[in-house]
């Protein structure tokens, strides 16, 4: 059996809240509008669309909860039980039927109006006909209002019932109120119940999980049982016998032998007495409690054979068990003895489900697919086991760095250090020691130490002294022909301005952070002008024109002027015509010369491809321009700006989502 997911029951809407429900689906998903001229199978059939739609809701919404809540014949009986306790299992079915009857009497109130609508002969009786179905159909919802509101507080309730699975490796804990049942639960599980120094803390099944042997246990803590008869137990109590009963698990009794709890220990073994039908064919173990403050060996001796009696009784229920695995001593304010107790559990049930399985018909199909291949002795003497060296030197682990290191220090002057060397392979195992040089262009830098080197430096150094001294007087040579003195003079004037200049600019260009140089033509302060290199290449007695000429051949041409002497001409009315017409022509030839020669580029045709591009030619640049533009189709319909546009915009504008709406589907928008 597949356990019940209680929690996935939907939540059950009263009777006013269901009609609304519906009633709001029927108006949002159907037709609103109708003319008063349209045709009588139009109106009809508009009508008739309601009413069947009204009544597909309301169908659909009744199955879904009749479907949702459990059959409890077809449930666990522990769960049947369980729900039998904390509410009457026959209210539970007269719900459920009465939202069966309610179903079937809406889907008859709809066949019987849709017949009627059918054979409607106007719009106003059409109209009616809907009304008087819709409202049979809400009155009957009504009705069944209490049925809905019961059924939502039952599902409530179980909802917050413990996922249990009747069917798994289960632990019961059980016995009077506050003798530890919770302190041991929350000891041996992650499970965080409630722990209070009063009786009945816990008025609920709790549940627990633990693991052993690699196999995980559920631990349930029960509420606690007194020394009454069955009929007299309330419902917490109740939930307590119903797991005892129909649960197939290992029942941990706890016994307080302190007498805290605020009941003795014979009072605690006539609980034990009263629940013993309950407890046959299971895994028992008496637990006892609270041995920190009072040992068992000191109990009077009434009360060793009360606790002696109840040992007989497990050890009959746990089939030959061991006796010191049925009564166990623990302490859960010291730890001491807790896990002895869970392993003990775990391990009664884990032999009771294998030898339960050894008894079953399936053992036997299981045990012919197993071939146990017993070997003959050959001789009667004795080989004793014997494992070569070989073997016992590889299963020896490898030392480590890490063990290295840990074994000669870590910390400190001259201890272990990790050398990367020790696994180079190498053809001679001498040269893993050997310093490797380091290399600089090609040669070893070994190469270029010297003894002498501050020697060396020092001829280096005068060699190149004398050598600037040749230069300086053989530097003012141009093209292998002398300098007089005042040209020399001239020539070393004009290399130290412009060593300044450099040093100017290099200067500007670190203050600046690398900023881009500025052009000459936004140079406002006018450093850079062809008259101040006149002037300057003047004061050093050179001809500036050559100079001059160059700078203004490499400068951008002036606009286009008119000719004063045309426009003076053209002004006076006592010229001759032939001379006039003379002028014009000459000035005609020469503006046109100098627009030609000064003409603006003509504009690049788009699809021209230019080299650098990656075109094979214009036109498959023509077809990479339309994949392009397509491709940006999609974006300029939703108004994006680019790829990374992600603004919303208002989704529903109110002049398109107001208002009644005309003939037609909501999705046609």
């Amino acid at each position: 059996m597949v356990n019940y997911n209680f929690k996935k029951i939907t939540v059950v809407p009263d009777g006013k809240q269901f009609v609304d429900i519906v009633l709001s689906l029927t108006q949002r998903q159907t037709k609103t509008i109708v003319h008063k001229g349209d045709k009588i199978s139009k109106l009809r059939s508009f009508y008739m669309m309601k009413v069947k739609f009204t009544q597909s809701n309301f169908n659909e919404k009744l199955s879904a909860i009749i479907d949702e809540f459990p059959r409890l014949k077809e449930i666990h009986p522990f769960f049947d039980d369980l729900l039998h306790v904390l509410y009457d299992k026959d209210h539970h079915k007269l719900a459920l039927g009465q939202l069966n009857t309610a179903r079937n009497k809406i889907s008859q109130i709809a066949t019987d109006y849709v017949k009627l609508i059918k054979y409607g002969d106007s719009l106003y009786r059409c109209k009616c006909l809907k009304v008087a179905a819709l409202g049979r159909m809400c009155t009957v919802m009504k009705g069944i209002g209490p049925s809905l509101a019961y059924l939502e507080q039952v599902r409530q309730y179980m909802a917050r019932l413990p996922a249990i699975d009747p069917n798994t490796r289960t632990i019961l804990i059980c016995g009077c109120p506050n003798v530890g049942k919770s302190s041991f639960m929350n000891k041996v599980t992650r499970a965080d119940v409630d722990v209070q120094p009063y009786a009945f803390t816990t008025k609920s099944l709790f549940l627990g999980h633990t693991d052993y042997k690699c196999l995980r246990y559920q631990v349930i803590d029960t509420p606690g049982l007194l020394d009454r008869e069955l009929e007299d137990r309330n419902i917490i109590e109740m939930c307590s016998v119903t797991a005892l009963a129909n649960l197939r698990a290992a029942v941990l009794f706890f016994l307080d032998i302190l007498g805290s709890c605020g009941y003795n220990i014979a009072q605690q073994a006539s609980v034990f007495h009263s629940i013993k039908s309950a407890l046959k064919n299971k895994p028992l173990v008496i637990v006892c409690n609270k041995t920190d403050l009072m040992p068992v060996e000191k109990l009077s001796e009434e009360d060793k054979k009360l606790i002696e009696e109840m040992k007989d009784e497990a050890m009959k229920t746990a089939m030959g068990a061991n006796e010191e695995a049925v009564l166990l001593k623990m302490s859960t304010l010291t730890e001491e003895g807790v896990m002895s107790v869970r392993n003990a559990a775990c391990q009664m049930l884990l032999d009771q489900r294998v030898a339960a399985k050894m008894k079953s018909k399936k053992i036997t199909d299981h045990l012919n697919r197993f071939h146990v291949a017993m070997p003959k002795t050959r001789d009667d003497q004795e080989r004793l086991p014997c494992t070569p060296q070989e073997a016992c030197e590889k299963d020896q682990k490898r030392k480590t760095e890490k063990d290295l290191e840990n074994e000669n220090g870590r910390r400190g002057a001259g201890v272990y250090s990790a050398s990367l060397k020790k696994n180079y392979i190498l053809a001679n195992e001498e040269w893993k020691d050997d310093i490797i040089p380091e290399i600089c262009d090609g040669h070893n830098v070994s190469d270029f130490v010297d003894s002498n080197i501050l020697n060396r430096l020092e001829e280096l150094t005068s060699e190149e002294s004398l050598r600037r001294a040749e230069e300086e007087e053989n530097g003012f040579e141009i093209e292998g022909e002398e300098l007089t003195e005042k040209e020399k003079n001239n020539l070393a004037a004009v290399r130290k301005t412009k060593a300044l200049l450099i040093q100017n600019h290099r200067l500007k260009k670190s203050n600046a952070q690398n900023r881009a140089t500025v052009p000459r033509k936004f140079d406002k302060d006018k450093k850079f002008t062809r008259k101040r290199m006149g002037r300057e290449l003047s004061s050093l007695g050179l001809d500036p024109s050559s100079a001059l000429n160059r700078a203004r051949s490499k400068s951008r041409g002036r606009k286009r002027e008119r000719d004063d002497d045309f426009g003076k001409d053209s002004m006076e009315v006592d010229v001759n015509d032939d001379e006039q017409q003379k002028k014009k022509k000459k000035m005609c030839l020469r503006s046109k010369s100098r627009s030609l020669s000064r003409s603006r580029s003509v504009s690049r045709p788009p699809h021209e491809v230019l080299p650098g591009e990656g075109f094979k030619d214009s036109s498959q640049k023509i077809k990479a321009i339309k994949i392009g533009n397509k491709s940006h189709r999609k974006r300029n319909k939703a108004a994006r700006r680019g790829e990374a546009d992600r603004v919303i915009p208002c989704l529903k504008p109110k002049h398109l989502f107001s208002g009644k709406r005309g003939n037609g589907k909501t999705h046609r928008r």
